[in-house]
């Protein structure tokens, strides 16, 4: 899910990633790093955790010079969690140095990889992002840019992109536009982010997104784009306007914050219940909950309150944490919920855990009824583009029925957003629903 973030001419460009970066946190909290030139050296700073706690020493900032700078959120799908992994990843090789940020997922990073170490490569990680540094480096292209279609050629899966050269900068999606990565502008600097929301940070205006397949490079020449590689039916992540994405962005031609409305405004309809109030799941809830409770006419309340000082549950790496975080994240509000019939939006349910705790949770805080209502179909299928669904036995949708799933959480009624009606906000083409549907775009290689 990585949040990546780029600036290209601008004094200061480490300062302004740092702020990016803090507006991208929620795609990432384990780790992040930033990278940045003066068009002689580069200089780095990365380390675990989150953002503000990387980046406060004294004179930390003021030590990556430069006007061009990269950084990235990180979000593990591949590789552990030790520090080789934590990026932007940076090499030197025959042309100079390059320093590559990547959101996404390589479905056939390995194989490339065996590949790679079987003709002597080294690899200093084990980050599927480092298969495209080896592979740039390796190439007998004349130019970077050849040997970075050449490079990219060789690879399939979900990337969004951010490299830097010393004189220069690239932002590139994938051809299937899995992940998303818009460009902005901010005086005459040119800016690239996986959302919207880290321009209106830095007052950066929002230019367009990159299409599947771009490549856009930045330098002293301006501004240029390529279409390198054969055009794909596009697959956008549809999880980006369900849960990933702040809803303060502009995905893809729509506010997030709009469309995670109106998925809450069809699940009332398509799935009504007799009750006092509307609380959602915070903060990912809240919009599908307004929406479900204009169309019902039923009560807005929080009936959760989320202390945010904690991070998102579902994007933390173990099931420990998982099961702590949820008791530590929100807390009941006792006066909203005694006594009502309680209809509590959620985003999505993964594995079921969080929404059991929540059920029993709003029950002991004295709700009379509680009834589980999910803006979003179920999650049947596990993830090979970026998301931390590995396995299948994890996800509680693909081995339960929807009644099933019901009394594990002990809500006393459930139901889910219907695919057909998601698609009909978002529309049935130009899509990835593999989670929803197990129709993969792409297959993950082994």
């Amino acid at each position: 899910m990585c949040g990546i973030f780029g600036i290209f001419n601008k004094n200061e460009a480490s300062n302004y990633v740092y702020l990016g970066l803090h507006a991208l946190q929620h795609r990432g909290q384990e780790a992040a790093g930033i990278i940045s030139t003066d068009g002689e050296r580069f200089y780095t700073h990365k380390g675990q955790g989150l953002v503000n706690e990387i980046f406060n020493g004294k004179g930390v900032i003021a030590s990556l010079k430069g006007k061009i700078a990269i950084g990235h959120n990180r979000y593990s799908t591949f590789g552990d969690k030790s520090e080789s992994n934590i990026q932007p990843l940076y090499a030197h090789y025959d042309l100079g140095s390059v320093a590559i940020a990547h959101n996404g997922n390589l479905v056939n990073a390995l194989s490339v990889k065996r590949r790679l170490v079987n003709q002597g490569a080294i690899f200093n990680s084990n980050s599927d992002t480092e298969v495209i540094i080896h592979l740039i480096a390796r190439s007998e292209k004349s130019t970077f840019l050849e040997r970075l279609v050449e490079a990219l050629r060789l690879i399939k899966g979900a990337y969004s992109l951010v490299i830097m050269r010393e004189n220069e900068l690239y932002a590139v999606r994938d051809p299937w536009g899995f992940r998303p990565l818009s460009m902005g502008k901010l005086d005459d600097a040119v800016v690239f982010a996986s959302e919207t929301c880290s321009f209106d940070l830095i007052g950066a205006e929002f230019i367009r997104d990159i299409d599947p397949g771009e490549v856009v490079v930045a330098n002293s020449d301006g501004v240029h784009s390529f279409k390198p590689f054969e055009k794909s039916n596009e697959h956008k992540c549809v999880f980006e306007h369900i849960y990933f994405s702040r809803p303060d962005s502009m995905l893809w031609g729509h506010h997030v914050y709009s469309v995670r409305k109106e998925m809450g405004m069809i699940l009332a309809k398509e799935s009504p219940v007799d009750a006092d109030i509307v609380i959602p799941v915070p903060d990912s809830g809240v919009p599908a909950a307004i929406g479900y409770s204009q169309e019902s006419g039923l009560q807005f309340d929080f009936g959760l309150i989320r202390n945010h000082y904690v991070g998102r549950t579902f994007i933390e790496p173990t099931q420990s944490i998982r099961n702590f975080g949820v008791r530590l994240k929100l807390n009941p509000a006792r006066d909203v919920l005694k006594g009502k019939r309680v209809v509590v939006v959620d985003d999505s349910i993964v594995r079921g855990t969080t929404s059991r705790r929540i059920v029993k949770m709003l029950r002991s805080a004295g709700a009379k009824e509680v009834h589980l209502r999910i803006a979003s179909p179920p999650v049947l299928s596990p993830c090979f583009y970026g998301i931390d669904t590995p396995t299948r036995k994890e996800l509680i949708a693909s081995s339960h029925e929807v009644e099933e799933i019901r009394k594990y959480t002990t809500a006393d009624s459930l139901a889910y957003l219907s695919l057909e009606g998601l698609k009909s906000i978002v529309g049935k083409d130009g899509w990835c629903f593999a989670c929803f549907d197990g129709d993969y775009p792409l297959e993950f290689e082994r």
